[in-house]
């Protein structure tokens, strides 16, 4: 397996201030990095993926869509958008050399209806992410839709649901992604649930159960790891942890207190984590 971190722990928007971490990560021992696509163009991108080349890095990428892009609204414009806003994002992922773009972009982020997804909403998405990921696959990058706990989400929410919908799908680029910090609130066993996505896994995000340090909280660690073997898992392990660096980041995904003294320790013990986990 390939291990990484995802730089939402520093920041959602990587910039020349950040290259200097790069080499940093590398010098601990990651594999790659995972970066944020919240906003920035092409260009940005590319200059990007040549640091990253410099400091010896591969790269994922990951991103998340608003209400205007909502690949499951009933209006056909908003989904016409929404496969327009995708295409942009993979042309940033692809200028970066990223091998993977992951993300719950299967819907709008916290964006609820007081009710469960209907037959329609799926079909819509799917054939929102079928066009995506026919763009992706054009562009050398796979897609790997995650599914998220029911606060942040009500249309993606457990292994079943993501296995389904990457099969309705039907397209090579496109998977399932599985995260433990929103697999810990939605799956009763996540042994199960690692099962149930053998065939359609695609990504894990290595995450705790309060965004801190991997293995410093309540997350089945154990079962996770048997799973991942037991299903022949070779891809990205990517710790997602979160901090309150950038405030409106913070914010937006409900961070109020900090979990650990420096992002750099969790860089190091989640690192650490998940040797001892393979181990």
């Amino acid at each position: 397996m390939k291990l990484g971190i995802n730089l939402l722990l520093w920041t959602p928007f990587v910039e020349e201030k950040h290259y200097p971490l790069l080499a940093d990560l590398r010098e601990l021992g990651y594999d790659g990095v995972e970066i944020p696509i919240m906003s920035g163009d092409e260009a940005h991108y590319a200059q990007l993926g040549r640091e990253l080349d410099r400091a010896g890095l591969a790269r994922t990428t990951s991103t998340a869509l608003g209400a205007e892009v909502n690949p499951v609204s009933s209006d056909p414009a908003i989904r016409r958008a929404a496969v327009e806003h995708l295409r942009g994002r993979i042309d940033c992922a692809a200028a970066m050399g990223a091998e993977v773009l992951c993300g719950p972009f299967h819907s709008a982020y916290k964006v609820f209806v007081g009710r469960g997804p209907t037959d329609d909403e799926r079909r819509w998405c799917a054939e929102v992410m079928r066009e995506a990921g026919e763009y992706a696959q054009e562009r050398g990058l796979r897609l790997s839709l995650e599914a998220l706990n029911r606060f942040e989400c009500y249309f993606l929410t457990t292994m079943v649901e993501a296995r389904d919908l990457v099969r309705s799908i039907d397209h090579p680029a496109v998977s399932a992604h599985y995260d433990t910090h929103h697999m810990h609130i939605e799956e009763v066993d996540v042994g199960a649930a690692i099962d149930c996505v053998e065939a359609e896994l695609g990504h894990v995000h290595i995450s705790e159960n309060d965004r801190g340090t991997p293995g410093a909280g309540q997350v089945h660690w154990g079962a996770t790891f048997e799973g991942l073997r037991r299903v022949g898992y070779d891809g990205w392990l990517t710790i997602e942890a979160f901090s309150r660096l950038d405030p409106e980041f913070a914010a937006a995904i409900h961070i109020w207190r900090d979990f650990f003294n420096d992002p750099k320790e969790v860089a190091r013990d989640g690192l650490a984590f998940m040797r001892r986990s393979l181990a």
